[in-house]
């Protein structure tokens, strides 16, 4: 048998060989297309611009604005948390000094000097006087002669004038004191009470509080707080108004004591702060949320899912365990919120927004490395 198909099969032969390549390139040039658009899907998948993890803006108020991608949020352990409300006292800031108390002490000696004196002059007195009471009896029963009696007069006179003087100059030691550091410190050191004695004695330091020019109180608080260069924190007691103001700030003053073991020392200049007016509904900074930038104290509020704001607070009245307490914001418009001290006015925050309590550290680092990254905004 030939193995080639018979003349009259030959034409079906060929067309089906056709049509089998036809259906093979059609099938190719549909992979190819199928493929190639792929291709361009991709590529253009990758022209698209890819959203940064981090992005920082400014919201319309100026405040700086953070939007942190969540798997960011969960790798910094960031946790956010309404704020514990807490009584707040409005603060005015003072400046002042620790005095050299070298004149108080030489004035204190002054006076226990002229107290003395007068001591001895009545003693002698008391003795003359009793002297002469008796030669004048003597000699009028003609017992004593003229001239003993003449002698222990004259004795008595001259003990009576010392004591006079020695009066006199206890009165100007005091009236002294009383010129140089006012009615209340001049009769601590004129009756030697235990205020004049511990500052004296450097149990206690005292400080002269000076308000900036314009700016009175009606009473001043008993008690305050001065920060010294060190940064320590020191409870002060009000004494009286001091005698004399600060030559360099021209306000009125007031003098203030302090525990000699505070840390405060003569010659050291401090900034102070006193309460005024009614406390008011304020919020509890815990220290976890504070982060610094430029000496000065920051937090950070969530405003949206994963939306910060950085907004400055005041720092006049710190917690004893940490932290700080803030005036607070019932209910503001976002437009209504301050974006620094006014005027001398501490700016408040909202008591409806959720403060940043874990993490505020890692988002200020990544607020200045966006913006180190997208060369700043």
């Amino acid at each position: 048998m030939s193995r080639y198909p018979a003349s009259g099969a030959r034409p079906l032969f060929w067309i089906l060989i056709l049509g089998i390549s036809t259906a093979g390139l059609s099938g190719l040039l549909v992979w190819g297309f199928i493929k190639g658009r792929d291709g361009a899907a991709a590529e253009a998948q990758r022209e698209q611009p890819v959203k940064a993890a981090v992005q920082v803006s400014r919201a319309n108020t100026g405040l700086p604005t953070i939007t942190l991608d969540p798997n960011l949020q969960k790798q910094a352990d960031l946790q956010v948390k309404r704020p514990n409300t807490a009584p707040y006292q409005q603060q005015v800031q003072a400046y002042g000094s620790v005095l050299d108390l070298q004149t108080f002490t030489d004035l204190g000696n002054t006076i226990a000097n002229a107290k003395s004196q007068l001591a001895i002059a009545e003693a002698k007195l008391a003795a003359s006087q009793a002297a002469f009471q008796r030669t004048q009896v003597l000699h009028k029963n003609q017992n004593v002669s003229t001239a003993q009696f003449q002698a222990a007069e004259a004795t008595y006179r001259s003990d009576e004038a010392s004591v006079k003087a020695a009066e006199v100059q206890t009165q100007n030691a005091t009236a002294s004191a009383y010129q140089a550091w006012g009615q209340v410190l001049g009769r601590s050191l004129a009756d030697g009470t235990p205020l004049a004695r511990g500052l004296i004695q450097r149990e206690e330091v005292l400080i002269q509080i000076t308000l900036p020019v314009g700016v009175s109180l009606g009473r001043a608080p008993q008690t305050a707080s001065i920060e010294t260069t060190t940064g320590q924190r020191v409870r002060i007691e009000f004494v009286s108004p001091a005698t004399r103001t600060d030559p360099k700030i021209q306000g009125i003053s007031f003098f203030y004591t302090a525990d000699a073991a505070s840390g405060a020392l003569p010659g050291m200049n401090v900034t102070a702060q006193l309460p005024v007016g009614q406390s008011t509904s304020g919020i509890a900074i815990p220290a976890s949320a504070v982060v610094w930038l430029q000496g000065r104290a920051w937090v950070y509020l969530q405003v949206a899912t994963n939306t910060f704001i950085r907004r400055e607070i005041p720092t006049t009245e710190p917690q004893p365990g940490g932290g700080y307490v803030v005036p607070a914001l019932a209910n503001p418009q976002r437009s209504e919120l301050p974006t620094s001290d006014v005027d001398g006015a501490e700016p408040p925050l909202p008591k409806n927004e959720s403060l940043v309590v874990s993490g505020a550290q890692v988002l200020l680092s990544q607020e200045f490395s966006s913006q180190i990254q997208g060369g700043g905004d």
